[in-house]
């Protein structure tokens, strides 16, 4: 029986994520499993991975074939490296310590790669927001501004019309007292 390790498609139109699955190469691609261990859920920023990584190393040891898109995420994790490392201590290139320490080694450069891309990601939405921020109130600003002078005018124009009509009152009371 030839076993793949593969995504199955779940969730709604334009929200999918997807199940990490062991299956027969003949199954379809959402039917029948054997295992399930892990998901995928593409729709967050970045990316959520859940994976068993014991049971993804088993599977992978064995001869389970990945998927493209699996094969990334399984090397993403770590867990081809882990078997690449096995097959050095399978043949004596050097022991399991070494092995264990030369993963940690990596798992720890990957993870502050992953933890400086975060602040890099928050800061920039930060510096964003603060922008957004200072352009809306320029924009409010300069409406104030337009609002204001537009009563100015305003207050002007009916002040300009007032005045002739009290000095046409003034003219109008001015004969009619001689």
């Amino acid at each position: 029986m030839a076993t793949k390790i593969r995504l199955q498609r779940h969730g709604r139109k334009n929200y999918a994520f997807y199940p990490i699955v062991i299956a027969d190469s003949r199954a379809p691609r959402d039917g029948r499993f054997i295992e399930r261990i892990g998901s995928y859920n593409p729709n967050t920023n970045p990316a959520t991975i859940t994976l068993n990584f014991e049971r993804a190393l088993y599977w992978v040891t064995v001869g389970a074939e990945p998927t493209d898109t699996v094969r990334a995420i399984l090397s993403n994790e770590g867990v081809l490296l882990m078997k690449h490392l096995q097959g050095g201590v399978a043949k004596g290139a050097f022991d399991q310590a070494e092995a264990e320490r030369r993963f940690a080694a990596w798992k720890a450069k990957k993870d502050a790669k992953v933890a400086s891309q975060k602040t890099t990601m928050a800061t920039q939405a930060q510096e964003a927001a603060k922008t957004r921020l200072e352009a809306e109130a320029a924009v409010n600003k300069a409406k104030a501004e337009a609002v204001a002078k537009k009563k100015a005018e305003a207050a002007a124009a009916a002040a300009a019309a007032e005045a002739p009509a009290e000095e046409g009152e003034a003219e109008a009371e001015a004969p009619a007292a001689e």
